[in-house]
């Protein structure tokens, strides 16, 4: 019962996020966005930066779920770790072709996204979980964030500045450059949010859900460790900082201690059951709108009637309502698409 509960809580917190995420990236208007709903410039964080680290906590958590179950019936390290990488894979690769869509352009392909990190920090992250001890994991996460530290803080490159956590001079943006050139987010082209670097300390906002096993008391530790820390290291979602990884996984732990005794929230946990196919049919419905000029229109419509802010949010809204129908229907069907 115990476990039962704990699992419908996971579907309702992913779907929550998935939610959350499809309300952040599908507004009516770039220009007309509430500020908790957009992403914070450089340092410090709103409630849209809440979305992705999430996503990677509770990964780490349903991981443990997912293992559990799967070595009671057998399954041996070896072939949880062929199922890992597979899945791995397909999630980095269906990342790529959401990248490539609409004009399939190889040749400027970026490489880094969203799918495709979580492919990386899930396999990684498995890895470090199979093969070592809870110790090992503890010293595996701290060891990722010392790395990361070290070559943001000290490794020497052109144009490096006193002020290692500059937008326009860091170490991340420097290997992004190197390894990533001509492959990168296009609102940037110069450094990727999902890059090279920040995938390091992001590997650890996994291993975090993994080790979390007091979600309340854990998570208000967390939380407070990661405000002070921030206070010395930038909290800032797109270089991911240690700060950053221990606030996240300090409030993905409140929030979802706060959510386990809730079992009615029907409406997320049907969200939560079918996540890839909401984070693939949102892209696909966003980038149609635009496409076709559509989201424009439904945009000026709301905007008769509503303020061009309010009518930016109606019409993430109704994005959200959209993609929960078809989500809907596989539920009813009981189809569950897993990767």
């Amino acid at each position: 019962m115990a476990s039962a509960q704990r699992i419908t809580s996971l579907d309702v917190f992913r779907g929550i996020t998935i939610a959350m995420m499809i309300l952040v990236n599908s507004p009516g208007s770039w220009s007309h966005i509430y500020p908790l709903l957009e992403h914070a410039k450089w340092h410090g964080w709103t409630l849209a930066d809440m979305v992705f680290p999430f996503f990677l906590w509770i990964s780490g958590v349903a991981m443990t779920l997912s293992f559990a179950r799967r070595k009671s019936e057998g399954a041996d390290k070896g072939k949880l770790l062929f199922h890992t990488a597979r899945r791995a894979a397909m999630i980095f690769g269906l990342g790529l072709l959401l990248n490539l869509i609409p004009n399939f352009d190889f040749a400027n392909l970026r490489i880094p996204g969203v799918l495709q990190r979580i492919g990386i920090c899930y396999f990684f992250a498995t890895l470090i979980y199979l093969y070592t001890s809870r110790r090992g994991q503890i010293a595996a996460a701290i060891a990722l964030m010392a790395v990361y530290l070290g070559l943001i803080l000290y490794l020497p490159f052109p144009g490096a500045t006193a002020d290692r956590w500059s937008i326009d001079s860091n170490a991340a943006r420097y290997i992004d450059g190197i390894l990533l050139e001509g492959h990168m987010w296009r609102s940037t082209k110069v450094w990727d949010p999902e890059g090279v670097l920040s995938t390091f300390p992001a590997i650890a906002t996994v291993l975090c859900g993994i080790l979390t096993t007091s979600y309340l008391k854990t998570g208000v530790v967390m939380t407070v460790t990661g405000l002070l820390l921030g206070l010395m290291i930038p909290i800032n979602k797109a270089l991911w900082t240690p700060s950053f990884v221990i606030l996240m996984a300090g409030l993905a732990s409140l929030l979802y201690g706060a959510l386990r005794p809730f079992q009615g929230w029907k409406f997320f946990e049907i969200y939560g059951t079918n996540s890839i196919v909401s984070f693939v049919l949102s892209g696909m419905v966003a980038r149609i709108m635009s496409m076709t000029g559509a989201g424009r229109q439904v945009f000026d419509w709301l905007s008769g009637f509503l303020a061009p802010i309010n009518a930016s949010l109606a019409y993430a809204l109704l994005n959200v309502a959209v993609c929960f129908s078809v989500v809907y229907l596989l539920y009813r069907k009981r189809i569950m698409v897993r990767l």
